[in-house]
């Protein structure tokens, strides 16, 4: 029951912080405010887990701009291939990692997303998004943030590895998330407990980076208007 009646409460501060007006980052921002006095033991496991990365560097091998981003080949929501050359061919892209469907933060920012990406459509620009998940969950999340681009599934993060992306989130980490009742294992068909750093990268036709956000600290995730301006800017 207790279980259950925090996970309400988590779910009912997420669709507060989800829909105000305001910037991505204040979003974001509310939530977690809302979420440390509801459980500080939790965000005090998350501010542990974010020192350890910061401090081991996590991420700070993966692709910088100027640096050209590694082709991939994932399927999408509906299990058709799709690789960086296909999307590069539409135009310029911004890949956003996340960590999958029972993130809050990572709802709150591809809701962002999806109303960035209806926005700079018409300019030939675009917006996919990547997440170690079965497609049964990469529709969902999808569907729920009404993305209008693809939800590509690297399972067992296979890709996210190759970039330097992948991080273990820890024993106590591990077993606050379970608690929480969000089971990563579930929709990853893992229990390895590596998760990508929440990065976005944005991809000039050429392939190259042009743009960049990477931050250990999962609650925080690249403005949208600086994603739409590194867009706009790149060819």
């Amino acid at each position: 029951m207790a279980q259950r009646a925090l996970s309400d409460l988590l779910e009912a501060a997420f669709l507060r912080c989800r829909d105000l007006q305001a910037p991505l980052a204040e979003r974001l921002k509310a939530f977690a405010e809302e979420v440390r006095p509801t459980d500080p033991r939790f965000s005090e496991t998350v501010d542990a887990l974010i020192g350890r990365l910061a401090e081991s560097g996590a991420g700070s091998a993966a692709p910088k701009v100027g640096e050209p981003l590694p082709p991939f080949l994932l399927p999408d929501e509906s299990g058709r291939l799709t690789g960086l050359d296909d999307l590069l061919s539409e135009g310029p892209v911004a890949i956003a990692f996340h960590f999958g469907h029972w993130c809050p933060y990572c709802r709150i920012n591809i809701r962002a997303l999806a109303q960035a990406a209806m926005q700079i459509a018409p300019e030939r620009r675009q917006i996919a998004a990547i997440v170690p998940e079965r497609q049964k969950f990469t529709a969902w999340m999808k569907k729920e943030a009404a993305a209008p681009f693809p939800v590509l599934s690297d399972m067992g993060g296979g890709y996210a590895t190759s970039l330097g992306l992948a991080i273990w989130v820890g024993e106590e980490m591990k077993d606050m998330i379970a608690q929480s009742g969000w089971d990563p294992a579930a929709s990853q068909g893992t229990r390895n407990w590596v998760l990508p750093i929440p990065a976005t990268f944005v991809v000039g036709t050429d392939g190259i980076v042009t743009a960049r956000f990477l931050d250990p600290d999962y609650r925080k995730r690249m403005a949208i208007e600086d994603l739409v301006a590194a867009l706009r800017s790149t060819r």
